[in-house]
């Protein structure tokens, strides 16, 4: 099988953060904490709609800026990603270095919202924790989450920043790496990180029951290095740089059926956080002009002629 290794660089990203419109002039007015009295008081129908419209308006301007309010640290974008990341979703292990798809994502994402590339501070989690429900400290988590039902039960996610075929990764020398449907599969010594739905698609849609379970992909790739197991399941992106990179005499069998439990990649959010509709409303933009499409071509593109695994 011939695979070959995303490309490399990333066009610098002109960071320039955006003047928030202030109310200076009225700041005394403002800062009156009457409006809503004497609107109760005079039952104002029209002043309440007006109220409504302007506090939408404002609202959207600063909901995710660095003036907004709900950010976990004040006048600065936190940022969760895992510990270690991997090529192509961030390189050198470095989320700061805006290279690789999620880093620069998150750093095209920023300018939208109106940060400044050192207003982005960085912290680390482990996959598993982050979709676990309660406080986060951090705006959002992104290292590969798919959007399941199950965890919007516990946490909130963006829109799809991202859509991601799965591939079958296997040792060269394995049974799997010559597969054509998923019924040649099912004597396959499989492994998968716990809590991906990498795992639920060898149970759930491969049909696959004694999985050789790991709490990383460090010891995913040692096991599977090490004869362990024959095989696991990645998204395409980060099968192309385990092959080429991360586990030797490994190949790409082929590109895996469809997926129903997955709506793509999606940043991680506190359940309930205020934060999220400003965010999709940003990535959308981003969408719609190109930008995430550019990022994917430029750090995800690639991968030569790779068969497809039927059902």
């Amino acid at each position: 099988m011939n695979v070959r290794r995303t490309a490399a660089g990333l066009a610098a990203l002109a960071l320039v953060a955006s003047a928030c419109g202030g109310d200076t002039t009225d700041s005394t007015t403002v800062d009156e904490p009457t409006t809503g009295a004497t609107d109760d008081a005079t039952g104002g129908t029209t002043d309440d709609a007006t109220d409504d419209a302007t506090d939408d308006a404002d609202g959207q301007a600063t909901a995710c800026g660095p003036d907004s309010p709900d950010l976990f640290q004040q006048g600065q974008l936190t940022v969760a990603t895992g510990e270690p990341v991997f090529p192509p979703w961030m390189m050198d292990d470095d989320p700061a270095s805006g290279e690789g798809f999620e880093s620069a994502v998150v750093y095209a994402l920023a300018e939208e919202l109106g940060f400044a590339e050192d207003q982005v501070s960085w912290v680390r989690t482990g996959f598993d924790e982050a979709i676990g429900p309660g406080e986060k400290d951090y705006d959002f988590n992104i290292q590969q989450y798919s959007i399941t039902e199950e965890r919007e039960q516990v946490v909130d996610f963006s829109v799809p920043y991202y859509e991601v075929d799965k591939s079958l990764v296997a040792l060269s020398d394995s049974p799997a790496a010559s597969a054509t449907s998923l019924d040649e599969l099912q004597d396959v010594r499989f492994g998968a990180v716990v809590g991906t739905t990498d795992l639920a698609y060898i149970e759930d849609v491969i049909g696959v029951d004694d999985v050789a379970v790991y709490d990383d992909q460090a010891g995913l790739f040692q096991a599977l290095q090490g004869g362990q197991i024959d095989a696991t399941v990645f998204g395409l992106p980060g099968a192309l740089f385990v092959t080429a990179v991360q586990v030797e005499d490994s190949v790409i069998a082929g590109i895996l059926p469809g997926e129903p439990m997955d709506d793509g990649l999606g940043l991680l959010f506190e359940e309930g956080s205020p934060l999220v509709p400003c965010v999709d409303e940003a990535l959308e933009s981003l969408r719609a002009d190109g930008t995430l499409d550019a990022l994917a071509e430029e750090w995800l593109a690639g991968g030569g002629d790779i068969p497809t695994i039927s059902e």
